[in-house]
């Protein structure tokens, strides 16, 4: 059912946890499944993506797609990972279930949310 990607990100998740003093802050949920996720940021001041870390409650796969949601955007600039699609998350994984697929949606958002926090925060150059 989960391709071997995801099973490596579910049992062995990077990025757990929270940035200290983070610069944006994206949190989505999904009431009908019951999945919540909490993205945190760090941002350089060359506009990249220092560190990114998050917090998920949730099935394998929604742990598994915030786990490689992080791991695609760390290090891309905020437009870079601003591109970052639900879809790039499910093919990085090898596929998601069709039923699991909203949980790529979620990590997505999330990033995209965090994304948006910071730059409402932040005068752009």
């Amino acid at each position: 059912m989960y391709s071997e990607k995801v099973m490596d990100h579910f049992q062995n998740p990077r990025n757990m946890g929270e940035v200290e003093n983070p610069d944006g802050v994206g949190e989505v949920g999904n009431p009908q499944c019951g999945d919540v996720m909490r993205i945190t940021i760090k941002v350089d001041d060359q506009d990249k993506i220092e560190d990114v870390k998050f917090k998920t409650l949730g099935c394998g796969a929604a742990i598994a797609t915030s786990s490689m949601v992080t791991e695609m955007a760390k290090g891309k600039s905020l437009d870079e990972a601003a591109q970052i699609s639900k879809k790039a998350v499910a093919d990085a994984l090898g596929g998601l279930p069709p039923q699991k697929m909203h949980c790529s949606n979620l990590a997505a958002d999330g990033l995209q949310k965090a994304i948006e926090d910071y730059r409402s925060k932040t005068p752009q150059k």
